[in-house]
């Protein structure tokens, strides 16, 4: 892959933008007063144990507790789990932590929702080749090294860094790189664990390590990938970045460019109004076609329609070709939008067994460009696409938006006719309750509008009926569906 790296900087928030071939492909946003947790380790105090969900939730000094299951507890270097050759038993929650109990933890999902953070106690701390695993003390290798003799040499490398306090996994980034800089990155790793231990033994510490910033996070990451320019607003930042690459990353260190534009940085790309459109559930493909996206709290949903793509020769191709195109617009924007967990896709029905088997290898290839983990498990029997994707930060959509005050995140609102009838039915109960001689309705305009006009019939009858005169009063700070009967 051949990118850019755009980074905007401000007193409040640090934003990325990777570029590929001219198209916006991800963004990353970081609010300094909403940092996130992914990384970060800290000493947790267990606060309540759930043997029902083999779970215990843990006060790690946020509003909400974080959660930390049985299966993501490590102790004495050995996953929490009894073997015997028939099956494995996995230990009762009970067993592995109490009520008050001080615990290292660190995040590797941050709150979503009214989620807390998801915790680990399996320590991992990432540097330029290497991931240090104080828990184990074997030697891991990235799969996308796929050479198989490079595997067996860093693996031999790696292999004599490891003792009883770790062990280590070799990033995509270490492909080719000699034992001297291994051994280098390796030490540093060390020591920083030992940094990390001697807080543990001070009770004042509740951080006790936290991941980098946005930007240096990102260039750390995208090592080993082909960025041919990284871009910075910022002088600071571009400064601090210049540090950071030398030590850590020297191969990009060339490749930063302090911008000095007029135009905004993130103009250039168009990334401003890309971003935009990635809020929007409606996704326009180059044929005619479009995707619907639904972001829900437990799947996002992606419907794909031939709109106005009618196609050359027939139903079944046009139906083919759209669904083809899609693919490579959904692996892009499950990327934009950093959509996680599970995904439904319902394309559009093909007959042909042959344009699944297309289709699902097509959406393959698109999402194995993501650095994301994607699990994609094929049709089922209705026709849809079942996939899941590794969800470690928000999406865009929960960082930039919040649920609508008027609808409360339901993405619709009564109508007036609906609002109209209650207040009808409402009039009718107040008047059974209370002696009153006449109502004033406060409503929104639209309402007010419709009692006093179409609807007015139907007051008119309502009058009749509880035998008081109705007056209507509009009240143009009202949403749509706010009224009030008052009695006079």
């Amino acid at each position: 892959m051949s990118a850019e790296l755009l980074i905007n900087v401000t007193p409040s928030e640090s934003r990325v933008a990777l570029i590929d071939n001219g198209i916006l492909q991800e963004i990353h946003i970081e609010r300094h007063t909403k940092l996130g947790l992914v990384g970060n380790i800290y000493r947790g105090k267990v606060s309540r144990v759930l043997p029902g969900m083999q779970a215990a939730f843990v006060d790690i000094g946020f509003d909400k507790a974080a959660f930390l299951h049985a299966s993501d507890i490590v102790i004495h270097n050995e996953v929490i789990e009894d073997v015997n050759p028939n099956h494995i038993t996995k230990k009762d929650i009970r067993e592995l932590v109490r009520d008050g109990q001080d615990i290292v933890v660190q995040v590797v999902k941050d709150p979503i929702g009214t989620k807390g953070a998801r915790l680990t106690t399996d320590i991992t701390i990432p540097s330029r080749y290497l991931v240090f695993m104080p828990s184990v003390t074997h030697v891991g290798v990235s799969q996308r090294i796929e050479d198989p003799e490079e595997r067996e040499r860093l693996k031999n490398i790696v292999q004599t860094f490891c003792d009883e306090n770790g062990g280590f996994i070799l990033r995509t980034a270490a492909e080719g790189v000699n034992q001297e800089e291994l051994a280098q990155d390796a030490e540093f790793l060390k020591r920083l664990w030992g940094i990390i231990q001697t807080r543990m033994k001070t009770k004042a510490a509740n951080v006790l390590f936290q991941d980098l910033p946005l930007a240096r996070r990102v260039i750390r990451d995208f090592t080993g990938t082909e960025i041919e320019k990284i871009r910075i607003d910022s002088k600071l930042s571009f400064n601090e970045l210049v540090e950071f690459t030398q030590e850590y990353v020297p191969e990009l260190k060339d490749k930063l460019e302090y911008y000095k534009g007029e135009r905004p940085i993130f103009d250039l790309y168009d990334v401003e109004n890309e971003a935009q459109r990635a809020l929007k559930r409606r996704v326009d493909l180059k044929s005619g076609g479009y995707l619907i996206i639904d972001q829900t709290e437990a799947m996002t949903t992606i419907d794909i329609n031939t709109g106005a793509f009618v196609g050359h020769r027939n139903l079944e191709e046009t139906i083919f070709n759209t669904n083809i195109e899609a693919t490579q617009a959904i692996a892009r924007q499950l990327r934009l939008r950093n959509l996680g967990g599970m995904v439904l896709i319902d394309f559009i029905d093909m007959e042909e067994l042959d344009h699944q088997k297309r289709v699902l290898h097509s959406l393959t290839q698109a999402c194995s460009l993501d650095r994301a983990k994607t699990n994609i498990h094929g049709f089922t029997a209705l026709g849809l696409i079942e996939m899941t994707r590794k969800r470690t930060r928000e999406s865009l959509e929960h960082i930039l938006c919040e649920d609508c005050p008027v609808c409360e995140g339901r993405g619709s609102i009564k109508t007036v006719e609906t609002i109209c009838f209650e207040v009808m039915r409402e009039i009718v109960r107040v008047n059974r309750a209370y002696d009153a001689d006449k109502f004033v309705v406060y409503a929104s305009p639209a309402v007010a509008e419709a009692l006093m006009g179409e609807e007015s019939a139907m007051l008119a009858e309502v009058e009749l009926f509880v035998t008081k005169q109705i007056k209507v009063q509009t009240e143009h700070l009202y949403n749509q569906d706010k009224f009030d009967v008052v009695m006079m």
